[in-house]
């Protein structure tokens, strides 16, 4: 048995991976061998779906992260830095012409 193909996949990397990976990269997000990989896709049982491009597998990442239990991407991957965003101070926010006073 062959050992894995590097350390296993981490969440923000995964969150950065491109539409379809080879099946190193997917065998690394399941923290699995290649060889195990291509095991269980011969016997049918990969976790996700696998696609045959010329002779190489391709996994859409769609489904890797799915099956990863990781159903939406972060709107940002990165913490924001400094008043990247900054909040409505409570003072700053508009009056009605109702309350305005007299």
């Amino acid at each position: 048995m062959s050992a894995r193909s590097g350390p296993p996949l981490g969440f923000a990397e995964a969150l950065n991976l491109p539409l379809c990976v080879d099946l190193r990269t997917a065998a690394r997000a399941f923290g699995i061998c290649p060889a195990t990989a291509y095991k269980l896709i011969r016997l049918g049982a990969f976790p996700c779906p696998v696609l045959r491009v010329g002779g190489r597998y391709r996994i859409p990442t769609a489904y890797l992260l799915h099956t990863l239990g990781i159903e939406e991407r972060p709107v940002y991957a990165v913490p924001l830095e400094g008043d990247a965003a900054p909040a409505v101070r409570p003072h700053e926010t508009h009056a009605h012409a109702s309350e305005v006073p007299a």
